[in-house]
């Protein structure tokens, strides 16, 4: 390899984090295999390599030497020839590329490969596996040479070429420009640089590729926070020095989640800003995922951190409600209350609320009007009266039973039961507009049915659940035993695990014991806000999840709004498919 020092970007497909091999394992018990190539130069295109030389390593001894000449199937370069003494007349009786291969890749299984400027070594040998059909077993990769520009600094060394780094930390064996040499010298570079990276407090493999990696100067500071925290399920909580949160998180593995906001890997910068403002991070260890995410869910709401996007204020719902009197109408409401009988949501925006009762309006004649109406005084109709859009309750032209059966009923019933005669009346509509040729209004059609289908199917999916005074549910663990959940009125009472070969009776009853108190409420969300309960139903519904026990039935209306499930699926794929075409 040539002595000019090498500087390339990551390859495709390079991830020097992927592998086998614990992160967490400590340097000292890693088994290292330091490779060097010679090649004819140039990128890498599945050949061009004249010489593999490689040592496996662990605790400062070496376990075994792989060192061979590689016929490229090409002439060599004049120069490349001067410059390591390789010949065509040496290449000539070597074994090709995809002979050797198969030894290399047994050579470096459940290691961690090491290379001095590691992704041009690794695109050749990824190339090569490529073209001849062997898979590339993905190993972690440390490169000496970015590990050294991260702890030598320009004083001691005046650049990173393999050959300056052999001098500094006077190894056995000086670079030659022969891959078994080379090799040889990078062992002990790489020795010299563990040596100096304890003072840096880096003493397991995943850490020091990490550290060789382009980190922040906060990330490297404050990489102490993520030490001592458990690898479990749980929620992890990124408190500033006055203790207020700034950031919750949840993750299957607090200590490794954590730790990879000190990495490269991490580069959004609200993250970069609330680590600099970051003084210890909390850990909430859960007894399984479903747990994690609630008590994060729970945590973002009852805090709002300033660096959480999503789930920040739960409280903050919206509702479209038929109000009261005899010729109702929709309104936008921020809250239901226990006499509110016809009612769709929850709506996370006023526009999502809007734009479904947009889709009644097309669809039942609902007044649009504000006015409170009376059933003695007459008040003038509006434009919509005059378009046929609204039978004029306003005028007395029509009866309030009449009112009901055409407006109003369609409404309760496509809440509560079938929507079909809505979902109906909008699907003519769209026909009728494309027919015409209508196509951008079709289109607002189809968004407004969009908008009813997925506000009905939510709610009576919620209700479904939050009508269930308790259940008990188990999932199987994925250390043996299993996970186990009680939800009351859709909400996470308690949660547990069953120790693997124990009946889970008694876990559950434990469970059963300690868990929240919940009391019944109004509404498809009365306990808990929609999104943990959603959650929930993902957990219940996954294929492996046992249902144990339940206080009651777990049932929706046979013609409710789950039956256009596919009639949703298309109408939201249409215009996403509308939506990327229409992007410049």
């Amino acid at each position: 390899m040539a002595e000019t020092e090498y500087v390339q970007e990551p390859l495709a497909g390079f991830d020097p984090g992927a592998g086998g091999i614990d992160p967490a394992l400590p340097l000292y018990a890693t088994t290292f295999v330091v490779v060097d190539l010679e090649t004819t130069g140039g990128a890498p295109d599945g050949g061009g390599i004249t010489e593999i030389g490689a040592v496996k390593v662990r605790g400062g001894e070496e376990l075994g030497v792989l060192a061979t000449l590689v016929n490229p199937g090409v002439p060599i370069p004049p120069f490349i020839t001067v410059l390591t003494g390789i010949t065509q007349a040496m290449l000539v009786p070597a074994p090709p590329i995809e002979q050797v291969l198969p030894s290399f890749l047994e050579f470096i299984t459940d290691a961690v490969l090491v290379a001095h400027n590691a992704p041009y070594d690794v695109g050749f040998l990824k190339a090569a596996c490529a073209k001849h059909g062997y898979r590339w077993p993905n190993p972690r990769v440390l490169d000496t040479a970015a590990l050294a520009r991260r702890v030598l600094t320009r004083d001691e060394v005046p650049n990173r070429k393999l050959g300056t780094l052999a001098t500094y930390f006077r190894t056995a064996t000086q670079p030659t420009h022969r891959a078994l040499d080379d090799a040889k010298a990078t062992v002990d570079v790489l020795h010299g640089l563990i040596a100096r990276l304890a003072g840096h407090r880096v003493d397991t493999v995943g850490d020091a590729i990490e550290f060789a990696r382009a980190v922040s100067p906060t990330q490297r500071r404050k990489r102490h926070l993520a030490e001592g925290l458990p690898k479990a399920p749980g929620v992890y909580i990124f408190r500033a020095a006055d203790d207020r949160p700034l950031y919750v998180g949840t993750s299957g593995d607090i200590a490794t989640r954590v730790r990879s906001y000190f990495t490269a890997a991490e580069k959004r910068a609200r993250i970069s800003e609330m680590l600099a403002a970051a003084e210890r991070v909390e850990a909430v260890q859960c007894a399984h995922s479903l747990e994690a995410e609630v008590r994060e869910l729970r945590l973002i709401g009852a805090h709002a951190p300033p660096y959480n996007r999503r789930s920040k204020f739960p409280e903050r719902m919206l509702w479209l409600k038929l109000t009261d009197g005899p010729y109702p109408r929709l309104s936008v409401v921020r809250s239901i209350s226990p006499g509110d009988a016809a009612y769709l949501g929850p709506f996370s925006s006023r526009r999502a609320a809007e734009l479904a009762a947009a889709g009644f309006h097309d669809a039942v004649p609902l007044r649009q009007c504000t006015h409170r109406l009376s059933l003695r005084t007459v008040t003038p109709a509006c434009a919509l009266a005059e378009l046929g859009r609204c039978p004029a309750p306003c005028e007395h032209r029509i009866t309030p039973e009449e009112y009901d059966a055409r407006a109003a009923a369609p409404f309760r019933t496509a809440t509560a039961s079938d929507p079909r005669p809505v979902v109906d009346a909008l699907l003519a509509r769209i026909e009728a507009l494309s027919g015409a040729q209508r196509y951008e209004e079709a289109a607002v059609a189809r968004s407004r049915l969009t908008a009813v289908l997925r506000a009905t199917v939510r709610m009576q999916r919620l209700t479904a659940l939050t009508g269930i005074a308790e259940l008990a549910a188990a999932r199987p663990a994925a250390r043996g035993g299993w996970e186990l959940a009680l939800v009351r009125h859709g909400r996470l009472a308690g949660a547990g695990v069953s120790p693997p070969g124990v009946h889970p009776r008694p876990t559950i009853a434990a469970i059963r014991a300690t868990a929240e108190t919940v009391l019944p409420g109004h509404g498809p969300v009365p306990c808990a806000s929609a999104e943990e309960t959603e959650r929930i139903l993902s957990w219940l519904e996954r294929p492996e999840t046992r249902l144990v026990e339940m206080s009651s039935g777990w049932a929706s209306p046979v013609a409710g709004a789950a039956r256009f499930r596919d009639l949703l699926r298309k109408a939201e794929s249409a215009a996403s498919h509308q939506s990327s075409t229409e992007r410049p």
